[in-house]
């Protein structure tokens, strides 16, 4: 089960994400994620990536396939007469028919090449333009997170839970994880220090350690991470005074962190003390 590291292998961590494991082989696997940061950060890895190009291949099909619907409609025919031929133990199995399959699978393979390479440049374009994390004009990017990436996630707190626990703020994340989430962003090469790698529901809201939880926010945008820090100290305050319900809190800082600053705030651009905390 486990590798020489005493750590889960990926096909363990894939074969669990798939459902394939033995009840107990599963029971066993599920202690050991409960107990090993680095196997749990791995799980969700891969979790992510697969969803990730799930969306990235729906996301670009119908965009890289001809306009009409009429060759579509005349693939399916043929792939459909070619599927009722071959169930029919008199016929052949001809050249055209092996030839109309190469081109069926020619064109699959070339739509997943086609949105792989249409993600890279999207993460090109996103690292040339964050990589010093000053960009004014790309300020709102650098900001607010790829939902794609992180839409953030949370553990399950009532809200007596959540208040009867210290406002701890933001738990230092690892620095595997921190390398992690700047690979994903495109933001290998960035300085580190330019950014928190921040906590878009922040664990003081009942928000997880999950990956899907954590992007690289700019310390030096004008909606940067000491701004948000305020919004959450102005958020966990009316939880637990019972202005506003837990859930609602986590839904709008998931959602768009700075329209619920400027809502909770009654502004249009962060309080001079907010921005020097």
């Amino acid at each position: 089960m486990l590798s020489e590291d005493s750590h889960l292998t990926d096909e363990l961590l894939l074969m669990d994400l798939d459902g394939e494991l033995s009840p107990r082989v599963a029971s066993s696997v599920r202690t050991h994620l409960d107990a090993c940061w680095k196997c749990r950060a791995r799980k969700q890895e891969l979790d992510q990536s697969i969803a990730d190009f799930i969306q990235v291949y729906h996301q670009e099909f119908d965009r890289w396939l001809p306009p009409s619907a009429g060759p579509r409609a005349v693939l399916k025919a043929k792939l459909a007469q070619f599927t009722e031929e071959a169930q029919q133990p008199t016929r052949r199995f001809t050249s055209w028919h092996k030839a109309l399959w190469a081109t069926a699978l020619g064109v699959f393979f070339l739509l997943i090449a086609a949105s792989i390479a249409a993600r890279v440049e999207w993460q090109k374009r996103q690292s040339a333009a964050r990589m010093d994390g000053s960009d004014p004009v790309n300020d709102l990017a650098i900001s607010t997170p790829n939902t794609a990436l992180t839409p953030g996630a949370t553990i399950l707190l009532g809200r007596s839970a959540v208040c009867s626990q210290a406002n701890v703020k933001n738990k230092d994340v690892p620095a595997s994880i921190q390398r992690m989430v700047f690979e994903e962003y495109g933001l290998a090469k960035a300085r580190a220090r330019a950014y928190e790698v921040d906590y878009l529901v922040t664990p003081a809201l009942g928000g997880s350690d999950d990956i899907r939880n954590l992007w690289p926010h700019s310390y030096s945008s004008l909606w940067n991470a000491r701004v948000k820090d305020a919004l959450e100290d102005r958020l966990r305050d009316m939880v637990c005074d019972g202005r506003l319900e837990l859930a609602d809190a986590q839904r709008e800082i998931a959602g768009n962190w700075i329209e619920a600053y400027k809502k909770y705030f009654h502004t249009d651009r962060p309080l001079p003390e907010h921005t020097r905390r």
